[in-house]
């Protein structure tokens, strides 16, 4: 997905730095009178960064900065984070694959109105429509995801953003926003629709262990980024950086998120919850994308900054990712205390390893469980992105814009 053999464009050359000299002194002397205007020209840009809450690396030089202030933006001086280009230009493109993503969500567009949960309510009113354990399902998954995907989107608009200086990541992230907000709304809207007790719901990740304990590991990372005494520029901080970064996509949308999807789709499958299955399914095609936009920016950093990639810190990151396969295995025995809709948690723990595995290869480590192996294969084909599948029939459509979204 990286791809930097994108076509450099030729900058025009920097203005020349203004000069002021007496009109009196001669001319050879007005070269070596004081550099107002480009002291003026650094302290203005380091002003409009900082106004901007944009990170400005403390190894810039005076002469890097007059530079980035006076010169066209060049694809080549872009850099994901502690970039000193202007990150109000979007082009040229340098980082074509986050573009690429953006217009791929902007294609992918789609509101919760639009989905009929009429089948939904009458099977959730009927005594016997779902078991006792199908109704724990919905319920616990609904309990996570209704605060998960703010948590992102908070992670994302006060942390993330202002320390990422790349435009078109930018761009991407403000994408990704705004489908965290379709999320929950999505979440919502299902709660609202069933009839269920809101303040039980959104209160869960308070009051059940196995969700509280995921949020709490999740909200450090959070913290890290929101703190506005938190700068990148130095290895700790780009670390710290690097490694929420890998926090939320590898772990919280690339494994967090997977135990739910399986439950709710699976009932889809059996024709059971079919409208919120049907949002899970457009729900899980984002998630896969921010997941794949994630590991890509990670690859980036990693690119632009080897120093950062340490033996010490691959065994952080290690040890997070096998700590995210604890808690979702928890989650997953809080969900299913005994065998529901063809599954138990005894697959979960594999498939759990087998993701993990997945995420430690698509940012350079070696996989942490041997012979995982996936017990859901029907999922790999959701998962990649490729199609939208349509669980009821056998038909696999294109994706589609929201106002022309079809199950037929």
């Amino acid at each position: 997905m990286l791809n930097f053999d994108d076509d450099i464009v030729t900058p025009a050359q920097p203005q020349s730095a203004v000069r002021t000299a007496h009109a009196d002194q001669p001319a050879a002397a007005a070269s070596t009178a004081p550099d107002v205007g480009h002291a003026a020209q650094v302290a203005g840009y380091r002003a409009q960064m900082h106004e901007q809450g944009l990170p400005v690396s403390a190894a810039a030089t005076e002469e890097e900065l007059a530079k980035a202030a006076a010169s066209r933006v060049r694809a080549e001086d872009k850099r994901v984070i502690n970039g000193g280009a202007d990150v109000n230009q979007l082009v040229p493109f340098k980082y074509t694959w986050a573009w690429d993503k953006y217009l791929a969500g902007c294609a992918n567009h789609w509101m919760p109105q639009e989905i009929n949960m009429q089948r939904d309510i009458e099977l959730w009113k009927r005594p016997d429509g779902l078991t006792d354990d199908e109704r724990l399902i919905i319920k616990r998954n609904l309990g996570f995801f209704v605060t998960a995907d703010s948590l992102a989107a908070n992670n994302i608009v006060l942390g993330t953003y202002r320390h990422i200086t790349a435009p078109e990541c930018r761009q991407y992230l403000l994408r990704q926003a705004f489908e965290e907000a379709i999320h929950t709304h999505a979440y919502q809207y299902i709660v609202q629709s069933l009839g269920l007790d809101e303040s039980e719901i959104f209160n869960a990740y308070h009051e059940v262990k196995c969700i509280r304990d995921k949020d709490e590991f999740l909200i450090p990372f959070i913290n890290t980024l929101t703190d506005p005494h938190f700068k990148t520029g130095t290895p700790q901080a780009d670390q710290d950086l690097l490694k929420s970064l890998i926090v939320f996509s590898c772990i919280m949308e690339g494994l967090f998120f997977y135990v739910g999807f399986v439950q709710i789709l699976s009932m889809g499958r059996q024709n059971k919850m079919t409208g919120a299955a049907e949002q899970y399914q457009y729900i899980l095609r984002d998630e896969s994308m921010h997941c794949s936009f994630g590991i890509d920016m990670v690859n980036t950093i990693k690119m632009e900054n080897p120093h950062l990639w340490t033996e010490a810190f691959k065994d952080e990151i290690k040890a997070l990712i096998k700590r995210g396969v604890e808690l979702e295995y928890a989650y997953a025995e809080d969900t299913m205390p005994r065998g529901v809709l063809g599954l138990n948690a005894t697959q979960f723990k594999e498939y759990l390893r087998f993701i993990a595995n997945r995420r430690c290869q698509q940012i350079g480590l070696d996989p942490l469980f041997d012979k995982a192996e996936n017990p859901f294969p029907w999922m790999s084909e959701v998962m990649d992105l490729k199609k939208e599948k349509n669980f009821f029939e056998t038909r696999v459509t294109e994706y589609q814009t929201g106002g022309a979204l079809s199950w037929e």
